[in-house]
């Protein structure tokens, strides 16, 4: 399943500061990260964040499109909508 995510890096802290709807009313997370956006290593932040949150391993997660942008879509193996709504609580109404 995939779960659509807006990264902030350098954002102070590691953590999920819950749900958000963009101008078009589609939900994304937001995900903040201290590391910086340089060689991937926010990517890598996010997963092990995202992995550590939904309890499930690193390597069940993955970027399925935008490596390179704040709004990225990750694949997450084996995942239900209850399970994003058990760890990051129910998704806004659109």
């Amino acid at each position: 399943m995939r779960l659509p995510v807006r990264v902030t890096p350098k954002g102070g802290r590691d953590a999920v500061d819950g749900w958000a709807t963009d101008p078009e009313g589609r939900a994304y997370l937001k995900v903040r990260v201290s590391t910086v956006p340089a060689e991937g290593a926010a990517n890598a932040a996010v997963l092990v964040l995202l992995a550590k949150t939904l309890k499930r391993p690193k390597s069940a997660l993955r970027i399925a499109s935008g490596e390179t942008a704040r709004v990225k879509m990750i694949e997450v193996e084996d995942a239900t909508e209850a399970d994003f709504e058990a760890a990051f609580g129910p998704k806004p109404a659109p």
